[in-house]
């Protein structure tokens, strides 16, 4: 039976990293293919490219947070940690597919940790709090600081690049700039979201952190080719209108941003990051430039997010508990 156990957790694992690349493309080249510098189908193969590079290099250092740190699986018995991320990695996944279908760019990060926490609590596992509070601040934070470090740049690049960059080699060289700009974006995405997918598979277990990396940088990109394209035209060009320096700008901002706390091993998303920076170079154009009506449900799904994939964790645990016994 266990066998069984183990190969639906890893099928989940790979379903929530298809879901991931759905839903999280946008935030590397969205800003890219809305500022009409790259088409559709050549920012996917971007992004599933660089992607999969920061997934594969760098992918290891969240991966132990999500897969250690909210709740300590490796330390529950065999079953009960499996069973916590089986159930965590179906309830994160039906949000983020939900949410995908909404063309609302969501937390995929917000989306894995509530449901681990929400399955830990429901099997009596311990719940590392102290993790999650320091979890919650920087998705607070991540944003505003997005926002900020993308007005303060677009106002740098605004000034500085017509000045260095003669009149003819501007569009060419912007533009080139947004593709490298961008792509750093998805190498730094990969690096920090693959562990959405993978964290809970290498905690309980189930394969090295190595290969699990494989597993979820692999379903990240096949996520992103079959249907990364609908939150791509949200962030796009539904947020606001981006000229190619604004795009540059938001792409550098976000993928800073991403970075750091990739390197501090924190989970933290990627959609807030990208839609805070556009949001903080749409401001230097006045609030008139933002779409507020996008970014209020953008916003009301960032609050739902952990709250709704954790309860319905809780609940599915809960009633296989119930019913088969377990825990």
């Amino acid at each position: 039976m266990y066998w069984l156990l183990t190969a639906l957790t890893l099928f989940m694992g790979a379903a929530i990293g298809w879901s991931i690349g759905a839903n999280d493309a946008a935030n590397s080249l969205g800003t890219a293919v809305g500022s009409k510098v790259l088409t559709l189908r050549q920012a996917i193969l971007m992004i599933a490219v660089f992607g999969f590079l920061g997934a594969y290099f760098y992918g290891g250092s969240v991966t132990k947070t999500i897969g250690k740190g909210i709740v300590p699986l490796h330390e529950l018995p065999r079953t009960e940690a499996t069973l916590i991320a089986l159930v965590s990695a179906f309830s994160a996944c039906c949000w983020v597919v939900l949410a995908t279908y909404w063309k609302i760019p969501i937390s995929t990060s917000h989306s894995i940790v509530g449901a681990v926490a929400g399955a830990g609590l429901a099997l009596g596992a311990p719940v590392v709090w102290s993790k999650l509070r320091d979890i919650f601040i920087c998705w607070i934070a991540t944003p505003f600081g997005a926002a900020l470090l993308g007005f303060l740049l677009y106002m740098l690049f605004k000034t500085i690049l017509p000045k260095i960059i003669p009149a003819r080699y501007a569009r060419p060289t912007v533009s080139g700039l947004i593709i490298v700009s961008g792509c750093y974006v998805a190498f730094s995405w990969g690096a920090n979201d693959v562990a959405n997918a993978t964290g809970v598979i290498a905690g309980a277990g189930l394969a090295t952190p190595s290969v699990s990396v494989c597993i979820g940088g692999a379903a990240i990109v096949l996520g992103i080719v079959t249907w990364g394209y609908k939150v791509i035209e949200t962030v796009g060009s539904e947020l606001t209108t981006l000229s190619p320096i604004m795009a540059f700008s938001a792409q550098m901002a976000s993928a800073l941003n991403v970075h750091l706390y990739t390197l501090l091993g924190v989970p933290v998303s990627t959609s807030h990051s990208i839609v805070g920076a556009i949001f903080g170079v749409g401001l230097v154009r006045g609030m008139h430039m933002v779409n507020m009506r996008i970014m209020r449900e953008i916003f009301i799904c960032w609050i739902a997010t952990p709250f709704a994939s954790g309860i319905l964790s809780f609940a599915i645990l809960k009633a296989i508990k119930l019913i088969f016994n377990v825990g």
